[in-house]
Formats: structure tokens, sequence, C-alpha cells
């Protein structure tokens, strides 16, 4: 008998990105994406390193998350990189980390402001070296007109001190108590003009905020790895990107249910109801 003909060459598979091939519609991917980088100290303990050795290798990671941010189409991270708290810590480790942070400013700077990022600060600097207050304001300046990515960095950052200093601000304008809303005090944070995060990453399978925009992760999706930081990157941030795609964001209203609320909130002449801090990011 004759051999069977040959099947035809299958078609090469076009090319595309890891996180196009696990299939989350890019309109879905968040808008803003907040990290807490945790996990330097054990990374650094479970090489037989000291823990500063974890936190320089923690700044590679960051460097992988801009770029993957940048690749994927994420417009604005912020990220927790020193808390009011941290002043907490041993002396020695607290200079070492202030030293890394002018480091990395100091060194990366041209890369970030090449690549389009735009740096912004979330915090005080209340205490701050003046030298690393320099740095900082340089950053900024020079990067103030960049738009591919915005980079927060919160830093000297902790949100119990960022609402107790807005409720301050408010009481010293001394405004009447019904003109003071959500959207009132919001102008005071820290972030106003800013969207919230809709996606809080955090690493080293820690489950908690650890004051870190507790008025701003009202509704925020959160995502917990027990990768440590120094070992964050692509891969580890497509899958908390597959996993913000694949859920389904409520705000509070049951599904099918919007439909019906903004069509009885029109008929009694209210207009569509509001969503808030929901809006698109701009």
């Amino acid at each position: 008998m004759p051999a069977p003909p040959e099947p035809p060459p299958a078609e090469a598979a076009p090319q595309t990105s890891g996180l196009a091939l696990a299939g989350p519609d890019p309109a879905r991917l968040p808008r803003h994406v907040a990290v807490i980088m945790d996990g330097n100290g054990r990374w650094a303990k479970a090489r037989g390193l000291p823990r500063m050795a974890g936190h320089r290798a923690g700044t590679e990671a960051l460097r992988r998350l801009i770029e993957g941010c940048v690749e994927f189409g994420v417009p604005m991270l912020t990220i927790y990189a020193f808390s009011t708290e941290n002043w907490k810590r041993p002396a020695h480790e607290v200079r070492a980390l202030l030293y890394l942070l002018q480091e990395v400013i100091d060194r990366q700077l041209d890369e970030l402001d090449e690549a389009g990022v735009q740096i912004r600060h979330i915090g005080w600097l209340d205490g701050v070296p003046p030298h690393l207050q320099a740095a900082i304001g340089r950053a900024i300046e020079r990067t103030a007109a960049n738009e591919r990515l915005t980079l927060c960095v919160a830093f000297n950052y902790g949100a119990r001190a960022e609402i107790v200093r807005a409720v301050r601000a408010v009481l010293a304008e001394g405004p009447p108590p019904d003109e003071v809303d959500e959207a009132y005090l919001e102008r005071h944070l820290e972030t106003a003009g800013l969207p919230d995060p809709d996606l809080i990453v955090r690493t080293s399978g820690e489950m908690r905020l650890s004051n870190f925009l507790l008025w701003q992760a009202a509704y925020s999706e959160f995502y917990v790895t027990d990768v440590l930081w120094p070992d964050f990157d692509r891969e580890a941030l497509r899958g908390a990107l597959v996993s913000y795609a694949a859920r389904e964001r409520r705000y509070g209203v049951v599904p099918g249910a919007e439909a019906t609320r903004t069509r009885d909130a029109t008929a009694a002449g209210g207009g569509a109801p509001s969503r808030g801090r929901g809006a698109p990011y701009r």
C-alpha cells in the first residue's frame, strides 16, 4: 500500500509576549500597581549574607519591575521604599538604606529618564539628610515631563501619619463640617490627584498592608506571592497581572445590578451614580 501523505507543516505560532500568551485582555490590566517589597533580609539570611546584601539585590529586582511595567503597559507604579517605622531599625542599617537610595538615584537616574519614567515622591523629608533631599529633588525635577511610566516612591511614608496630617490640614482651613467629604480629604493626602492602586502586590508571603496606602487601598485587589523581593522578576509580575485580569471588580455592587441602579437613579432625577475614584486613569 502506498504510504499516506504527510500532513502539511504546522503554521508558526505568532510571536507574542508572555503576558499575551496567558490570555488576559489588555483592557483588564491594572492602571496602577503598588508593591510592598518584602523579604530582603530573609533572602540574605538564607544565603549566609548580611542584610544589606539583600537590600542591594532588591535594587535589581526594582529595575526588573520597572522594565516589566513598561513592557506590559502599566502606566503607574508605586513602591514602598522606606516607611516611617523603618527609622526604628538599627542605626547602621538605616544609614546604609539611605546611602543605598542615594546610590540608586545617582546610578539609575539617566536610564530612568531616557526610558520615559516620571519620578514622584510620596512621604516627607523630615529628618532626611540634606544630600539625599537634594538628590530626590533633582530626580523629580528632571523627570517631571516624562509620561511613559509614573513611578511613585513612598519614602519616609506611613499611611496613618498621612491621614492625620490631612485631617490637621482640613481643620486648619476650617470648612463647615458638611462641606468635608471624601474628595475634600483626598485633596490633602500625599497622593492627591493620583488614581488609587488597582492592584497591591506583596512579596515574601506576608498577609498585611504594613501601614501602606490605607485610605487608597479601599477597593484595591491584593496579590501575595511567596517569592522574596530580590527574586521577583518579569514572570512574577506577569503572574500578578494575569491574576488581576481574571478578577471581577465590583466596588460593592452586586453583578447585574449596576444597570438597574443607574436606571433608577436617573429616573429619580439624580443622574448616573458616580464610581468615585474608579474613574479612568488620566
